[in-house]
């Protein structure tokens, strides 16, 4: 299995495209991950740049509304865009953590659809404010729809569950065989980014997320899946830890961000 490295756009938001491939192709990186809707180029110019840098291209969706109807409608939008992009996937905030069970299970089936239309991956991301915001939940919706696929980002569930997931055992093994997608940010118990995982006071949180990572790696393979996408997704402030009173970030991002991709290339064992 080959493991296919992205980047996500998040610390240089307000960057223009051009300059952000740029930086990711110098990087060492292989792929992006992009808020499609962050975005000022029409979807062929997105696509273009993209094949002009040899780089694959991950849309985000970020499903917005005051109800379910609403949420679908985006939904709707953003991957009809997504598509005009080029993506080799999608990864997406889809629904509310504040929608009943079964309203988010009319968004979900609806990203089941899509994807089965079209035959591009499209995932739901483990975050919390979105249903899937909890290892508990996420089972729910795991079990009822058979076909729903998801990204791992289980520096989410750190939090919500203040602990490292060894308390949630079989709803863990539930979401990693469900997992296409990883993001590589590093949790723990009390907040979704360690400050800054070359510490070694935080060595023992990296070793949980690679042993989970791992995990989903060998799973996918025994499948006979021959690649995975992984993007290491520390974010800036306020996600990243910043020193009082001057607001100045604890470390570089996006440096941090290369140091996860090159440290999972010799961590992880692709199979």
């Amino acid at each position: 299995m080959k493991l296919i490295f992205g980047k996500s756009k998040w610390e240089m938001w307000e960057d223009p495209l051009e300059s952000f491939l740029q930086r990711v192709k110098a990087s060492g990186f292989d792929a992006t991950e992009i808020f499609l809707g962050s975005l000022s180029e029409r979807p062929a110019e997105i696509a273009a740049a993209h094949a002009a840098h040899g780089l694959a291209l991950i849309g985000q969706i970020l499903t917005q509304g005051r109800t379910v109807e609403e949420h679908i409608r985006s939904l709707e939008q953003q991957f009809e865009f997504a598509v005009d992009c080029g993506v080799a996937l999608i990864n997406s905030h889809s629904g509310r953590d504040i929608f009943s069970f079964e309203e988010n299970i009319e968004v979900f089936r609806r990203v089941i659809e899509l994807s089965q239309q079209s035959a591009i991956p499209f995932l739901v991301e483990t975050h919390r404010g979105r249903p899937t915001y909890s290892a508990v939940e996420t089972r729910k919706y795991l079990e009822a729809l058979p076909d729903l696929r998801i990204t791992a980002d289980f520096s989410h569930w750190m939090v919500v569950h203040e602990s490292g997931l060894q308390d949630q055992g079989e709803n863990v093994e539930r979401a990693i065989a469900r997992s296409s997608y990883i993001h590589a940010r590093v949790g723990y118990a009390e907040g979704p980014q360690v400050p800054d995982p070359r510490a070694p006071e935080w060595k023992g949180a990296v070793d949980d997320h690679v042993r989970l990572w791992q995990r989903i790696i060998d799973e996918r393979a025994a499948e006979g899946a021959t690649t995975l996408y992984i993007t290491p997704e520390f974010g800036p402030p306020a996600y990243m830890h910043t020193i009082p009173f001057t607001n100045q970030p604890v470390a570089d991002v996006w440096e941090i961000n290369v140091y996860m991709k090159d440290f999972l290339q010799e961590a992880l064992r692709a199979s």
